[in-house]
């Protein structure tokens, strides 16, 4: 009897589990309509439905770093679908799985092959697409470098990746031969920093061994050249990378290209490299966006095995906005003088543990976007935030609560009250219409870098 009530109540809980998850589902469906992809795929898509108990709805989170986001940032959206979901009305309750599972699960890595991590093609295990986080300021260099990776010599030949310092482009193009090599092992793949490469060839003028320096490269499936920029006045460099550039495409091998800047940018570049460098697919990262560094920050602690407090995360991501480098070397900083010190990471030990580097750093604020984006169409910031439906004034609102939403995370009610009472159904057009402009348009999504770097810069 007491085996049959055990299954009998196995059964009743996978029944009310089936029912949080389909009802979960279906809340998920109606909040990505009205949140950021980028935001939804980051806190959003990683929970599950895992109870129904009385009238609480309870979803399982990574950890209590997600309970406590979501709860600050995107409970009105999912009170409203929730409320439209389901037929009585219904609280919803995050449950964090536990920490450190979480943390051990994210440090699982791909297996990297032997040649990689003895150095034979100057790739650093470290770098992987597992543990890179993927943001709308470089989605698009993420995507070009996976379809690369999984077929060397493809569609995007050669592959240029260019952005300020600091934001990613080595990591990503280190990704791509370690990648590359688990998908087929036989590959012959280097990756050279374009310095060093200017080193080696001297070298092999110097020893006269210039033929075996050329086979070497020529020889390759993948080549990945960090740093191109590093050419600049050098005609005898530029000359050698012609060359290998030429043979290797003609071979069907695949070729990647990290820069500071476009081809067409680069001083001094000889016309014909330049024509070679931007003939194939020509993709850049951008600064990253507020849920993109706290995402980084996150995970970084997690590789740490660190708890971080939503709070001091915020604080961090909010001040450093140039560099991940510096992101992660902020939190690095952060967590030494905790453990030497012995004391807990809070908002206050941020402070004292960053206050030489952040001393002249100043947060973005809603108004500081706001004040860019009415300087940027020429309006004023009461225009803004007013009820006039201009197709001039419409545009540089929907901007500004795009920027806003983005830079910011803040819910769709924050950013209508930041507007003047607007109603949250107005944000959600505007971030949509804002983000339909930014796809269709590229005039358009070029302002609209500018402009986020502008506000990034502070």
């Amino acid at each position: 009897m007491a085996v049959l009530d055990d299954k009998l109540g196995a059964k009743a809980r996978r029944t009310i589990n089936d029912k949080a998850q389909n009802l979960w589902n279906e809340v998920l469906e109606r909040v990505s309509l009205r949140v950021a992809k980028e935001g939804f795929d980051t806190w959003l898509a990683p929970t599950t439905g895992c109870g129904l108990t009385g009238s609480k709805l309870e979803v399982q989170v990574p950890n209590s770093f997600f309970a406590e986001w979501i709860g600050q940032h995107y409970l009105t959206e999912i009170r409203t679908a929730l409320a439209d979901a389901s037929e009585t009305p219904l609280e919803v309750v995050f449950k964090p799985k536990d920490v450190a599972a979480a943390a051990a699960l994210r440090r699982k890595e791909p297996k990297i092959t032997e040649s990689s991590r003895n150095g034979e093609f100057r790739l650093q295990a470290r770098y992987t697409f597992t543990n890179f986080v993927v943001g709308e300021s470089n989605r698009f260099a993420y995507a070009a470098a996976r379809s690369v990776a999984e077929k060397p010599g493809g569609t995007y030949n050669p592959l240029f990746i260019y952005g300020g310092v600091g934001l990613g482009k080595t990591h990503l193009i280190q990704a791509i031969g370690n990648h590359a090599i688990t998908v087929r092992a036989s590959l012959r793949v280097q990756y050279v920093a374009a310095e060093a490469f200017f080193i080696e060839l001297i070298q092999a003028i110097e020893k006269n061994t210039r033929l075996a320096f050329k086979q070497k490269y020529r020889r390759l499936n993948l080549l990945l050249m960090d740093d191109i920029h590093y050419l600049v006045g050098k005609e005898r460099l530029q000359e050698e990378v012609f060359h290998i550039f030429n043979h290797l495409h003609d071979a069907g091998s695949q070729i990647v290209f990290t820069s500071d800047r476009p081809p067409k940018e680069i001083p001094t570049l000889e016309e014909r490299l330049v024509s070679r460098l931007g003939s194939g697919l020509v993709v850049d990262i951008q600064p990253a966006d507020l849920e993109t560094r706290i995402a980084i920050l996150k995970q970084k602690a997690a590789l740490e095995e660190q708890e971080l407090p939503h709070d001091v995360a915020y604080y961090i991501a909010a001040r450093v906005k140039s560099s991940i480098r510096e992101l992660e070397g902020s939190l690095v900083r952060l967590v030494a003088l905790a453990s030497l010190t012995n004391r807990p990471v809070t908002v206050e030990l941020a402070e004292e543990a960053l206050k030489d580097l952040l001393a002249a750093a100043v947060p973005v604020s809603k108004d500081s976007i706001i004040l860019a984006a009415a300087e940027h169409y020429g309006v004023t910031v009461d225009q803004i935030k007013g009820n006039r439906r201009t197709k001039h004034l419409a545009l540089a609102r929907q901007v500004a609560m795009y920027l806003v939403r983005q830079t910011l995370g803040l819910s769709l009610k924050e950013i209508g009250l930041s507007f003047g009472g607007k109603d949250h159904t107005t944000v959600i057009h505007a971030v949509e219409k804002v983000e339909r402009l930014r796809a269709q348009d590229e005039a358009f999504a070029a302002q609209l870098r500018k402009l986020t770097a502008g506000i990034n810069r502070g």
